[in-house]
């Protein structure tokens, strides 16, 4: 409230030479898509380009700060030019740019409230990977790994799996944030888990003696020689609720280590038992724990709903290459009503973030997940009301210095998922998110794919679509021990 107050004292003060006469002041805020009403942005962010859903004939936005301005007209879209976004940014970071629009819709000009737009001096990682996917239920056509510069428009496909056979591919996960270790899973007959180590590929058979699948979701240990994985048998299945549509549920899941150096897998028995289902293990930011969630197993598909996902955290000793031999508890989901998963440590160590739906494993299609967050240092947990929208929130990463994440929303339309991102002050307070910006704003209305998976690295990846083709039809799988 107190932002939105300076930022129409602002409007009040500045006095725009192009301002057209006979202007009716409404004051209710500018129907603009994406909502990027009063959101707060990191330094290096790409131009927030927007339209405007009442289809004005022209409009007329000035951006003003404390030291610079730009004005800019157009018609239904408004385009910010890059380089002078960029130096706008810099001059105005850790304050507000108050953001005033008046439009001609139907001969008539109107003046909406202002907005601002906060600038954080804290910047984001440059580069967002995803998945491109049709959101469909179980069948899907076309599907790519892409990466976006988040400072530009650029964007490069780093995997097709129309160069692969068609097979499914998923996970591209980073190590630190950093662009040189990265991994996915490439699925099919010539498929494997695909590692990238400063710019060098591997293909890994994650399968070894005894496992009930190969590696699903996993987390890099915060030193790059380990990496934690779930293994998990998945069954996908049409939901018997009208309103409900795809489940995904695990019949069987096991918790192991990767040593990516000895290719030699590293596990404990009551992580590999069929008591209970173990499943989206991450590290802690040191290293010395993985945390990861479990659920006591049940008969499915009858009791689907009564299955309940803890978080628990085993202790791991990287020196030794040792799981410890018990595990507790700092979850509960019977206590706390619900389901947890996609779990994600802040680098500084001092939050857990994570998905929490009434049950399952499998919240993209639950209209009622939600992110939580919680302190590790004091057990407190963030409900993030001001983050989470009326459908469902999902999949997040952080960025390196903890200060944003990033994470998967349907609140538009329910159906498609879109990268959002959120800044989190040095107190843990949250602010409200706003969605990856768009060179041509009319992209998500148009778009029939979800950005499904986002992750945000400090740079582009060293591979290319072409690289992971030759990788698929040409390089054998390394077989772990």
């Amino acid at each position: 409230m107190r932002s939105r107050l300076i930022c129409v004292i602002i409007s009040l003060i500045v006095v725009s030479c192009n301002r057209p006469a006979n202007v009716k002041l409404v004051h209710v805020l500018p129907p603009i898509y994406p909502d990027y009403t009063d959101v707060a942005i990191p330094v290096n962010v790409a131009p927030l380009n927007f339209l405007m859903r009442n289809e004005p004939d022209k409009i007329l936005v000035t951006i003003r700060g404390k030291n610079d301005s730009i004005i800019i007209e157009g018609a239904q879209k408004i385009n910010i030019p890059l380089e002078k976004w960029k130096a706008l940014l810099v001059s105005e970071q850790g304050k507000s740019l108050s953001v005033t629009i008046t439009a001609s819709v139907n001969g008539q000009w109107i003046k909406y409230d202002p907005f601002c737009w906060h600038v954080k001096s804290d910047s984001i990682n440059p580069w967002l990977s995803y998945r491109l996917i049709e959101p469909g239920y179980e069948v899907w056509n076309k599907v790519q790994l892409v990466e976006r510069s988040i400072e530009t428009f650029d964007e490069h496909v780093i995997a097709d799996n129309n160069l692969t056979d068609g097979t499914c591919m998923n996970c591209h996960i980073y190590g630190n944030q950093n662009a040189s270790l990265s991994m996915f899973h490439l699925r099919g007959k010539n498929g494997g888990t695909i590692l990238n180590k400063d710019g060098k590929l591997r293909k890994i058979n994650t399968r070894g003696n005894g496992m009930i699948s190969n590696a699903v979701y996993g987390n890099f240990h915060p030193g790059g020689r380990y990496a934690v994985f779930s293994t998990n048998i998945i069954i996908p299945e049409l939901h018997a609720y009208r309103s409900e549509r795809l489940e995904v549920y695990d019949t069987a899941s096991d918790l192991i280590v990767l040593d990516l150096d000895k290719d030699k897998i590293i596990t404990q028995p009551f992580l590999s038992d069929n008591k209970s289902l173990e499943t989206f293990p991450v590290f802690s930011a040191d290293g010395k724990w993985i945390y990861y969630c479990m659920a006591t197993s049940v008969p499915l598909p009858d009791s689907i709903k009564s299955l309940k996902y803890n978080i628990c955290r085993v202790s791991f000793d990287a020196a030794q290459g040792l799981i410890g031999s018990r595990a507790d508890t700092i979850w509960d989901a019977q206590k706390m009503g619900g389901s947890a998963c996609h779990l994600k440590t802040s680098p500084d160590g001092r939050y857990l973030l994570y998905t929490v739906a009434d049950y399952g494993t499998f919240p993209i299609w639950h209209r009622e997940a939600d992110l939580q967050m919680m302190n590790l240092q004091t057990g407190e947990i963030d409900h993030l009301n001001s983050v989470n929208g009326p459908n469902s929130d999902s999949y997040h990463s952080w960025s390196s210095n903890s200060r944003w994440f990033v994470f998967a929303s349907k609140r538009d339309d329910g159906i498609y998922g879109k990268p959002y991102f959120c800044y989190i002050d040095s107190t843990g307070k949250t602010y409200k998110p706003f969605v990856l910006p768009q060179r041509d704003p009319s992209v998500y209305d148009n778009m029939l794919k979800s950005f499904n998976i986002p992750e945000l690295s400090n740079g582009p990846a060293p591979f290319n679509a072409k690289d992971i083709e030759r990788v698929y039809w040409n390089q054998e799988a390394e077989q772990v021990k």
